[in-house]
């Protein structure tokens, strides 16, 4: 059974599919359109489909769109309500929900040869979930799905019993996490539904000196549910100018609505745990990617494991639609790896370099290329594989620097011309995590933070966030050889185990992620190596 998944009615556009209830691909339109987050989550673009990512996938897996046996949208526009009638702002949302019901015409179209008859809809929660519980490790497990909206909702509350879900309990709308985020976001001078991972980490430079005043506007219920209502922000801080300098008023009170959030997702959290009783949470929604919150969720809540779905936003929808209209009929095997987007062979990344004109080495061993170029403190750019899903760079996709000089944070944020408060984070081998890092492990996909070890801090400073934190990726030898490799060659330089690693991008743009890509970020940014696959570029010799 072929079930291609569409996720296009906000943000995030992606598809994915799924064969006899193996993940075969999955991929966001921005890697392909190169406009990040593939559009903007108004009603005006919900008719924009991700045509690219879609045919790419079927062409991946030698399908033409009339070999489907089912296309899951995640999106069902028979469970909306008008928006006044849900308290929402939205005076075009009723143009989102026709653009929704056309969906199956559209796609037919995108798709020549599709029957839109195969066109199911799947509401956009239980496509959340669907993301998260299914393809995790655990076929029994409780979920957890917290976001902005859906069709009428911001929560899911559930369990999977061999992959089955029953729900038990949501949260209708206007009460949105997801929702309470993004405001502040854009308060805080950011661009919203995009840049909340900025006022999480703005969050650890303040002080949460107006929780209380946000607990009126923001927290959990008894009954598994919660409050989030509208904040007058302006009452508590100025708002900040888009491009303009932040303070520590707006540093206070980041710190105060994270901590609001934590508690409120907290407690759901427990609720949860009460009513299954299940050892494993798994979750996704935007507000699963606060990796603050994970950490706490994980320490605190009470389950022993903590499963995040990767693309936990919008773009995992398209995975976990296709799970779940998957899952009628096959048995949905845990989602194998990240690295489930575009990838090329050897020739085809050298004629890309012979067509580009550019001079380039074959090393005897990449590995140990990269590693000399970044102990000598280089920044290596680093292409390998299959591209990531998510929004998290894994080692398919990154950008990597040394760890042990403290300058190396500013110098990447000048790099990728971020906002100086943004951290980096630490790519680590899976074995020797424990030794450097206090949180949960492993940690493959950079959703959670961990408290540094005090006798790291100070020999890996550049990955030490200021609240003496680090978002790591743990890298498992038999899933990921080649970049173990690159680290046992670097920690045999250096004596750390231990990389910088962030996403190959710069600031505004997506990632990285076919041959063309990487060259224009390498011919734009002042990178001194780039690792295609093989090959190696020298930023002295392109550019000589």
């Amino acid at each position: 059974m072929h079930v291609l998944g569409i996720n296009a009615i906000f943000h995030d556009p992606a598809a994915a599919l799924i064969t006899d209830g193996k993940v075969m691909a999955a991929a966001e339109e921005e890697r392909f359109s190169r406009r990040k987050h593939g559009k903007r989550p108004v009603p005006f673009s919900a008719w924009e489909l991700p045509e690219q990512s879609a045919r790419w996938c079927l062409e991946q897996a030698g399908l033409a769109p009339s070999d489907l046996d089912a296309v899951a949208y995640s999106y069902d526009p028979a469970l909306a309500r008008p928006a006044e009638r849900m308290g929402l702002n939205d005076p075009w949302d009723h143009l989102r929900q026709d653009y929704a019901r056309r969906a199956p015409d559209f796609l037919a179209e995108a798709l020549p040869g599709l029957d839109p008859a195969k066109v199911r809809f799947v509401p956009h929660h239980v496509a959340h979930a669907a993301s998260a519980g299914p393809v995790s490790p655990y076929p029994d497990c409780a979920v957890l799905v917290l976001d902005g909206r859906g069709e009428c909702g911001s929560h899911l509350a559930g369990r999977y019993t061999n992959r089955e879900l029953t729900v038990l309990g949501t949260q209708e709308l206007p009460d949105s996490l997801g929702l309470f985020y993004e405001d502040l976001t854009q308060h805080l001078g950011f661009l919203r539904s995009s840049d909340e991972f900025k006022v999480m980490a703005l969050a650890s430079y303040g002080t949460p000196r107006f929780a209380d005043r946000l607990r009126e506007y923001v927290h959990a219920d008894e009954r598994g549910g919660f409050r989030a209502r509208p904040v007058p922000w302006a009452d508590l801080v100025p708002p900040r100018p888009a491009g303009g300098a932040w303070n520590q008023d707006h540093a206070d009170l980041a710190a105060s609505a994270q901590l609001c959030l934590e508690e409120a997702v907290l407690a759901l959290a427990r609720w949860l745990r009460e009513r299954t009783g299940e050892d494993a949470l798994t979750m996704a929604g935007g507000v699963a990617l606060n990796c603050v919150a994970n950490t706490r969720l994980w320490r605190e809540s009470g389950f022993r494991h903590v499963w995040v779905q990767p693309a936990a936003g919008d773009a995992g929808t398209a995975l976990g639609a296709a799970a779940h209209i998957a899952g009628q009929k096959d048995t949905v095997e845990p989602m194998p790896t990240a690295a489930l987007g575009r990838g090329w062979s050897d020739d085809e990344l050298r004629a890309w370099l012979e067509r580009a004109a550019v001079p380039y080495e074959e090393p005897a061993d990449i590995a140990e290329s990269a590693a000399e170029a970044l102990a000598a403190d280089g920044i290596v750019a680093w292409f390998q594989g299959r591209s990531e899903y998510g929004p998290r760079a894994l080692g398919h996709r990154s950008l990597l620097a040394h760890p042990g000089k403290a300058a190396n944070l500013e110098r990447l944020n000048a790099v990728k011309g971020r906002e100086e408060f943004r951290p980096v984070a630490p790519m680590v081998l899976a074995e020797r995590a424990a030794e450097l890092f206090d949180g949960p492990l492993p940690s493959p996909h950079m959703l959670f933070v961990h408290e540094v070890a005090a006798d790291w801090k100070a020999r890996i400073p550049a990955v030490v966030h200021v609240d003496g934190t680090a978002r790591i990726q743990t890298v498992d030898r038999s899933q990921e050889p080649l970049v173990a490799r690159m680290i046992d060659g670097f920690e045999r330089r250096t004596g750390l185990p231990v990389v910088v690693n962030t996403s190959l991008n710069t600031a505004g743009r997506p990632m990285v992620d076919d041959p063309r890509d990487a060259l224009e970020c390498f011919g734009s940014a002042p990178v001194d190596l780039l690792v295609l696959g093989p090959f190696v570029i020298r930023r002295g010799k392109a550019f000589a």
